[in-house]
């Protein structure tokens, strides 16, 4: 494939069936379904999305990183291991699952996988009483953890918190967690798809079997005893809002009005 110059590239998301799905990422984001299942994530740019403008159409972003490596993901990431982060809208109309994700090295010694999966979340919508899980109970340790879940009663030691419309969660890896219905989120995270499942609510999956669970992996990840905070920026009108900075990404909030905005990483990164 012969170069281009690179352009401000514009992405057809890959949309993606679950269990917990709903319609909103058609009703509300106006994104076409084409069945009739529950979908549950938009992944708006990850390795598999594609271009959608220009003499790139066409071609997917992990073609692209391969082609263009650095001039594309800028010069602190490796192009063997593809498009560092995955951007996703997700719309939970029921529960996800209690789960938690490795760090870079636990992804290496346990996957044999090139990073683990640190994420945050921004609530694009919510409904009323909507929540999250956070963690689990401060106090409570992994054997008293692992009882819960072989007794099916996790639910009792988790720890809920209410959201609303432009709150804010950081999740490093390690941090157990879980998505509530009635929630449209933004979600920036590491490419990966590593999820250890500690519990799904004892429901049934698409195809009417249960899901599996890795409650020894997802223990041994666990970050118990401390919990994350929830913040909010709804209602602030600075032009630039930082919603997340982390090691792994900068998440800032750019509220247009009509004005034109000038990004720069000077190389050292992509610009979204």
């Amino acid at each position: 494939m012969q170069k281009t110059t690179l352009y401000p590239l514009l992405l057809d998301p890959s949309l993606h069936v679950k269990v917990w799905g709903g319609r909103r990422l058609e009703t509300v984001m106006h994104k076409h379904l084409p069945t009739d299942e529950p979908y549950g994530e938009s992944w708006e740019m990850h390795d598999s999305a594609k271009v959608a403008n220009g003499a790139l159409a066409g071609r997917t972003i992990g073609e692209l990183v391969k082609l263009y490596g650095t001039d594309l993901i800028g010069a602190g990431n490796d192009p063997k291991e593809g498009m560092p982060l995955l951007v996703k809208i997700l719309d939970a109309n029921d529960w996800l699952s209690v789960q938690v994700h490795p760090d870079n090295e636990q992804a290496r010694q346990l996957e044999g996988e090139p990073r683990g999966k640190t994420e945050a979340w921004y609530i694009l919508a919510a409904d009323d009483k909507a929540e999250l899980v956070i963690g689990v109970a401060p106090d409570a340790n992994r054997e008293e953890v692992a009882t819960a879940i072989r007794e099916s009663r996790l639910e009792e030691i988790l720890v809920y918190e209410p959201v609303e419309a432009g709150d804010v969660l950081y999740i490093p890896a390690g941090t157990i967690h879980a998505l509530g219905p009635g929630l449209l989120v933004y979600e920036i995270q590491q490419s990966s798809d590593t999820t250890y499942r500690l519990y799904d609510w004892g429901r049934m999956g698409l195809d009417g079997k249960p899901r599996p669970l890795h409650v020894e992996k997802s223990l041994t990840v666990a970050r118990l005893g401390k919990l994350p905070p929830i913040t909010s920026i709804a209602g602030e009108n600075d032009t630039q809002i930082d919603v997340v900075d982390g090691p792994f990404f900068k998440t800032v909030l750019d509220q247009l009005r009509g004005n034109s905005l000038d990004l720069d990483t000077e190389g050292a990164s992509f610009t979204r």
